[in-house]
């Protein structure tokens, strides 16, 4: 079992050999062939219960009851953490983790592992569901197939993969919050709050626009955020004497500040995770990532679980849709820093303030619409503080707070989404 980063594991001998040869220093062989991959399985305990992070081995493709029966779906996932979901009747398999589907390595496993359940639970798919986002390789797959086909906004998906494993059809309220989405405005999404059922959603609610310096670049170089955050707060970042601004290039950052002003490769984003990333960046935490998550994953681990605190935050109305603004929460953690506050303080009174907001916008929200129902999904909610201090928060406020127990709430559980919006599509068609 081993893979080149970013590529399948690699399970017969012949190609190991060839791949590997230039990461393994031996090899340990068996005469008895390896028929499919498969991943570990990666699961977080959390309080009384457990949550997945990776859904594969021990687990996939263990059937999820749906809550009706329908024609058999496919829904082809998401790009980064990819799996796909095939339904039969009332019952949906979702598949073993394939991985982030960013090379044709990827796609043939993921196409092969299509064809092995199709076989193996005999489904000839009906109808076939996608991310909304043109570009994903998914997507793309499933736009090829000669198949009816429909697609579904990523952050909806993610709802709806939280409902269909509570059994949930009718209208509820949700938070969804990760790194990357495509918004139907054709902005990046990622601080979610959408009234929906399994037929419709409504966007009620988002962070606040900031942009994305260099585009994609700025998911793997979080300092870029955390001074596009800085800058739309304080402008001139030279004079906060903090350690974040006396490191960083300020010749580079002002050619990036301009490339903001006339919107080249700046996309407008709402995502909770960059926020999350810009944060670790300013209290010096991570600057630059290895891996997906990473700058927000050390952001949690530094916090002191002790400290209760939390920061000011905004919140605006446009347009019917409540913004929220963590502006003020910046400028408290720079004077905070500037008054030499330990950095596992503040972490842990941001993640506070992420809470207190999605508490303060589906208050109203419930005295708006009525709805006390709310599920929780997205990358985001694989950070066990936040989930834990959203939770008791939100309980304590009376909301029936549902979370992921049967898929992650990273892009690895939105197949199941998909396949549940498609089980009901064909009601719209009628």
């Amino acid at each position: 079992s081993g893979n080149v980063s970013d590529e399948p594991i690699t399970f017969n001998t012949e190609e190991a050999i060839t791949r590997l040869a230039g990461i393994a220093e031996y090899f340990l062989i068996h005469n008895r062939t390896i028929h499919t991959r498969c991943d570990d399985s990666v699961i977080q305990p959390r309080e009384d219960t457990l949550t997945l992070l990776r859904r594969s081995r021990g687990y996939a493709p263990a059937p999820i009851k749906l809550p009706k029966k329908g024609r058999s779906v496919l829904a082809c996932g998401a790009e980064i953490k990819n799996t796909f979901c095939l339904t039969r009747g009332d019952v949906a398999f979702v598949s073993h983790h394939i991985g982030d589907m960013e090379n044709t390595e990827t796609l043939s496993s993921f196409e092969q592992g299509i064809e092995l359940l199709t076989r193996l639970f005999q489904v000839t798919p009906e109808l076939v569901v996608y991310d909304l986002h043109p570009e994903y390789l998914a997507t793309r797959y499933a736009k090829r197939l000669r198949l009816p086909s429909v697609g579904i906004q990523h952050h909806a998906a993610h709802a709806l993969s939280c409902m269909a494993e509570h059994g949930r059809t009718g209208r509820t309220l949700a938070v969804v919050m990760d790194g990357t989405g495509y918004g139907e405005d054709g902005t990046v999404w990622g601080g979610e709050f959408l009234e929906l059922d399994v037929h419709t959603y409504r966007r009620c609610g988002h962070l606040r626009y900031i942009p994305l310096p260099g585009g994609d670049r700025a998911v793997k170089e979080p300092w870029r955020l955390a001074a596009a955050y800085l800058s739309r707060t304080y402008g001139n970042l030279e004079t906060l004497g903090i350690p974040f601004t006396e490191r960083l290039d300020h010749e580079k950052w002002s050619r990036l500040e301009e490339a903001m002003k006339a919107e080249i490769n700046c996309p407008p984003c709402s995502s909770a995770g960059r926020l999350f990333d810009a944060v670790s960046a300013i209290l010096g935490v991570r600057g630059l990532v290895n891996y997906e998550g990473q700058a927000a994953v050390e952001l949690e681990q530094i916090a002191d679980g002790e400290e209760v605190g939390a920061y000011p935050f905004e919140i605006d109305t446009q347009e019917g849709s409540y913004v929220l603004d963590p502006d003020p929460a910046i400028t408290a953690i720079v004077e905070e820093l500037q008054g030499k506050v330990p950095t596992s303080r503040i972490s842990s009174r941001f993640h506070s303030t992420v809470a207190r907001m999605i508490r303060e916008v589906l208050t109203r929200l419930r005295g708006e619409v009525g709805i006390n129902e709310v599920v929780l999904s997205g990358g985001v909610f694989q950070n066990a503080l936040l989930t834990s201090r959203t939770v008791s928060l939100l309980e304590e406020q009376g909301f029936l707070v549902l979370t992921h127990q049967a898929v992650p709430p990273n892009d690895g559980g939105i197949s199941l989404g998909q396949a549940l919006y498609g089980i009901y599509w064909e009601d719209l068609c009628v």
